[in-house]
């Protein structure tokens, strides 16, 4: 495998020549697929498996191309250069059901139950909606942001400024201005940004020796809230996130169904193709794609805020009525919790894991508030569910046969949900649990059994 020192030999053997325009082929670049370089070259036109690419310091491309094919204007500051495109979208602006004008904030600042979204305070201040395009999908010291995606409501509009990198040596600039749009805001929202967003643009600061303007801002990472709002109990592709990708939701929740769309795989090969000639035009739909996920994350998250506000009703559907009671219930909010299970248990049409699920947190936020009879009452409706996933079902009884032995000091029907609860043991600790208690409970009923006792 070639050594950045050998890689950097040839460079300069090759006088760094490379064709300007040539035809852009995804399909021939295997940058940005798993165990590729995240690093671009603008020197050698050969691109050789495994071998480390150093972008140019250099603009690849006249100043008014890449201006003029995406649509923005260049900024130059400190004799660097980077561009800028604004778009602003109406409120009649359709995305999918859902227009700007349904998922304006109210008039006197943000919603209430922001905090509920970012488990904390309520942020206040402006929401700045960021999604990165990077060099890379591992993450890792060498990936950069070439694109910076920012957008905000304001007033009766949405806009979306993005910050695109021409050139590596354009990036200390590019990054002053994210912090000077970012400190205007209150709160920042992303999806899946905790994980990835933050920190690689949070490293792409510590890098150039700069304070970042994320750090104590308050953050809602959408992608956790979206999991217990919607995501699909079927298996599928979309499970690497938890049956939530932004596509899925944007699809299921917004009706909004991307035709053309720019793979995420293949968005690094069009940015290093791009360094390599100066050819911008395979970036407009990598602008677009960055322009949709700001805007489907923004509508989420004012879908997400505006059922919070409105209650357990705003709940369409049994998913959507858990999730909702898992979020009241983080934030203590014990009655609009409880609502919401019940809500989610008594919908005829819920899936038997969403069902049981609903029952099993109605069940135990009953049994920590002392409402020890309710309880009850949720765990024998959760074994009525029909296809009872095997764990909550063995929740339930060995629940019943402690309630019916303490409380209710009804030995006999105890001992029956203990029996019962033998039959779904899997692990050895938890078998001698439940042989443990038929014990106690022979004894207590004075040895005489009224069903044979099955030790296996």
């Amino acid at each position: 495998m070639s050594t950045l020192a050998e890689r950097l030999r040839d460079v300069m053997r090759s006088g760094g020549s490379a064709s300007r325009n040539p035809p852009y082929d995804p399909a021939g670049d295997d940058v940005g697929r798993p165990g590729a370089a995240e690093i671009p070259s603008t020197a050698d036109p050969v691109r050789r498996p495994g071998a480390a690419e150093i972008p140019s310091t250099a603009d690849p491309a006249p100043a008014s191309s890449a201006a003029d094919t995406l649509g923005g204007e260049w900024c130059d500051a400190l004799g660097q250069r980077f561009l800028v495109v604004d778009r602003k979208y109406p409120p009649g602006h359709r995305h999918g059901r859902v227009s700007v004008a349904d998922s304006l904030p109210p008039s006197d600042g943000g919603w209430n139950a922001l905090g509920l979204l970012a488990g904390g305070p309520t942020p206040t201040g402006r929401l700045l909606f960021v999604d990165l395009e990077t060099t890379g999908l591992a993450g890792g010291a060498g990936t950069c942001a070439f694109l910076v995606g920012c957008g905000w409501f304001d007033g009766g509009t949405f806009r979306i400024r993005q910050f695109f990198l021409s050139s590596v040596a354009g990036e200390r600039v590019l990054l002053q201005a994210v912090a000077g749009l970012a400190g205007e805001a209150g709160a920042v929202v992303t999806y899946n940004g905790k994980t990835f967003d933050l920190p690689l643009i949070e490293t792409r600061f510590l890098f150039h020796r700069m304070q970042t303007p994320f750090a104590g801002m308050a953050h809602i990472d959408m992608l956790h809230p979206a999991r217990r709002l919607w995501r699909s109990n079927e298996e599928g592709p979309d499970r690497a996130q938890g049956g939530c990708r932004l596509t899925m939701v944007e699809e299921t929740q917004l009706g909004h169904v991307r035709e053309g769309d720019v793979p995420g795989f293949e968005i690094p090969g069009r940015y290093f193709h791009y360094v390599r000639t100066g050819d911008a035009r395979p970036l407009d739909a990598v602008l677009e794609h960055n322009r949709l996920d700001i805007l489907a994350l923004a509508m989420m998250t004012a879908r997400a805020a505006q059922m919070l506000e409105e209650g357990p009703g705003a709940a369409r559907t049994a998913r959507e009525a858990l999730g909702l009671g898992r979020l009241y219930e983080r934030a203590g909010r014990t009655a609009d919790a409880r609502a919401s299970y019940a809500r989610a248990a008594g919908m005829t049409q819920a899936e038997p894991l969403t069902r049981a699920d609903a029952l099993r947190s109605l069940a135990v936020l009953a049994r920590r508030n002392r409402q020890y009879d309710d309880a009850a009452a949720a765990w024998q409706r959760l074994l009525d569910v029909r296809r009872c996933p095997l764990h909550l079902r063995r929740e339930a009884t060995e629940a019943l046969a402690v309630h019916h032995e303490h409380r209710l000091r009804d030995l006999a029907t105890a001992r029956r949900f203990a029996l019962e609860a033998l039959q779904l043991e899997v692990s050895r600790a938890r078998t001698d649990a439940v042989r443990h208690r038929l014990a106690r409970l022979d004894r207590k009923l004075g040895g005489v059994s009224q069903e044979p006792t099955v030790l296996f």
